[in-house]
């Protein structure tokens, strides 16, 4: 069992530069704050991406930017705020005004009385303001189910793969952590393998305070494959049940959970949640300014990206067969709803994706009751729109009125991958365009599927690739991510789905409506 204190993870991990490091560092190294989990870039957008980074003690945090490797020439120098206990010493820095379709290169420092530890590195492609090529990926479900880092095995395998590619940018849509999933030192498999975890304080149970859900987070960076990866990609990340508990929706009941012995209000452990992704997250701009996970990051002409919340607003797990909209239907929410549909009626790229943390198309059953299942996601069986299906009613017969062209779904959390095409001929509800949802996942986590289809918005299965062992470990190989590619002289979307080799497994080209 490898047990990891707080304070050795944090003084205790070493990160190594790759690919970008810096000749001369801004004051003598390693005497002052270091940075022990490096840092990470997030959320870039037109002319703008966000610097998370986290220092072991109190220190404030300073970002250089530069087109020049060498940091030799065109160096900007950015302050942040300061870094301090009341928020685990995380802090997230906005850099604005960079130039367009250019490679950057980003050095973050810990800052304390002019004297600074060892600058971490990276580098990334700013986006653009022309119809380039451009790509990027998307998957969730990280550290579920029991599998953990496993240093025997290579870790997060799915981060190197990913990192192999070379995406612009990456969408980490939910589940970015498990903190209802305890690890534990070993998983002895039927065949008598054993998987062997990284294990620390916070990931030894089930997270009941701040400090364990920030720990949870902080887990994540004990990963080479993620560090590496965090050099080269921005990630946008979006939360989903998990970083709170299973089936987590604002003010369900923890009284059926005997693990939970020293926190009883839910209501306390989604805000301490909450407050931890914000911690952990390059969650940027306005957004971050406003405390809102909902975003969107607009990628140039060719592309906007929307990232709802599909948590913080929705209402309870029910039946799901309402027949009204009303706080119990609700799953963005009315003003996220209509702030949605107001974003995509005014995005003039030529793509409109939306990455939200639940299918839309798959039957997602939560706790049993008497009376049937109570439901998780969007869908809740055969027939007319009920429930939550009336936002994504009204949603789709939306962008139908508005004519807004060319939307595309990324989705997860059924933890197995899918291409699901939507048509009206097909459905029970008609006042819609056809349109994709394209499923990846999970990351490292255990695997399942597949899930039943809801026949309401005509869905159907252009290909999947479902478990054939229910909760395998990573290594079995079922474990997956999505890349896009947009050709910048015709538009054309190339959606494909990897495996942890990189091999893209099917792919499907679609051409943009104008």
């Amino acid at each position: 069992m490898t047990v990891l204190t707080r304070r050795t993870v944090l003084q205790g991990l070493a990160v190594t530069a790759a690919g970008c490091a810096s000749t001369r560092p801004l004051v003598a190294p390693r005497s002052g704050p270091s940075l022990p989990l490096g840092a990470q870039l997030g959320d870039v957008r037109t002319g703008a991406v966000s610097v998370w980074g986290k220092a072991e003690r109190a220190s404030r945090l300073v970002v250089e930017w530069s087109e020049d490797s060498r940091f030799a020439r065109g160096v900007h120098r950015v302050e942040g705020g300061r870094l301090t206990a009341e928020t685990d010493f995380t802090g997230v820095v906005d850099l604005t005004g960079l130039p367009p379709g250019r490679q950057l290169f980003v050095r973050v420092l810990a800052e304390e009385g002019g004297a600074t530890g060892e600058a971490w590195t990276g580098r990334f492609l700013s986006a653009s303001d022309t119809a380039r090529d451009l790509s990027f990926a998307w998957s969730a479900d990280v550290c579920g189910q029991g599998w953990g880092i496993n240093r025997e095995w290579g870790g997060y395998r799915g981060f190197a793969a990913l990192r192999a590619l070379k995406p612009d940018f990456f969408l980490h849509v939910g589940d970015v952590i498990y903190a209802d999933n305890p690890l534990l030192p070993e998983v002895t498999l039927p065949d008598g393998r054993v998987w062997r975890n990284v294990v620390t304080p916070a990931k030894s149970k089930v997270a009941e305070t701040l400090e364990e859900l920030r720990g949870n987070f902080a887990y994540n960076f004990l990963d080479e494959s993620l560090r590496a990866f965090a050099r080269e990609v921005p990630i946008a990340y979006q939360w989903d049940d998990h970083e709170v508990r299973n089936n987590w929706y604002p003010g369900r009941s923890m009284a059926e959970d005997p693990r939970y012995t020293r926190v009883s209000d839910d209501g306390v452990l989604g805000a301490w949640a909450r407050q931890a992704f914000f911690e952990y997250s390059p969650v940027g701009g306005a957004a971050r300014a406003e405390g809102r996970i909902h975003r969107q990051l607009s990628q140039g002409p060719l592309l906007d990206v929307f990232i709802p919340d599909v948590r913080a607003f929705r209402g309870p797990n029910t039946l799901n067969r309402q027949t009204k909209q009303g706080p119990e239907t609700a799953f963005l929410g009315r003003a996220q709803l209509d702030g949605l549909k107001q974003a995509l009626a005014s995005s003039r790229a030529t793509w409109k994706v939306i990455a939200t943390s639940m299918p839309l198309g798959l039957v997602v059953p939560a706790e049993k009751t008497p009376d049937g299942p109570l439901m998780e996601a969007w869908a809740n069986g055969p027939g007319a729109p009920m429930g939550r299906e009336l936002e994504l009613a009204e949603l789709l017969s939306f962008l139908k009125e508005r004519r807004v062209r060319n939307v595309v779904f990324l989705t997860a959390d059924v933890h197995y991958p899918a291409m699901h095409h939507f048509h009206p001929d097909r459905a029970r509800f008609r006042d819609f365009d056809p349109f994709w949802e394209f499923v990846a996942g999970p990351l490292n986590a255990g695997t399942f599927g597949p899930s039943p289809l809801d026949e309401t918005f005509g869905p159907e299965v252009k290909w999947q690739k479902p478990a054939t062992v229910m909760n395998a470990a990573p290594w079995e190989g079922q474990q997956y991510f999505g890349s896009v590619r947009i050709q910048g002289a015709s538009g054309v979307m190339t959606v494909a789905i990897h495996d942890l080799t990189g091999k893209a497994l099917h792919q499907v080209e679609l051409e943009p409506s104008r």
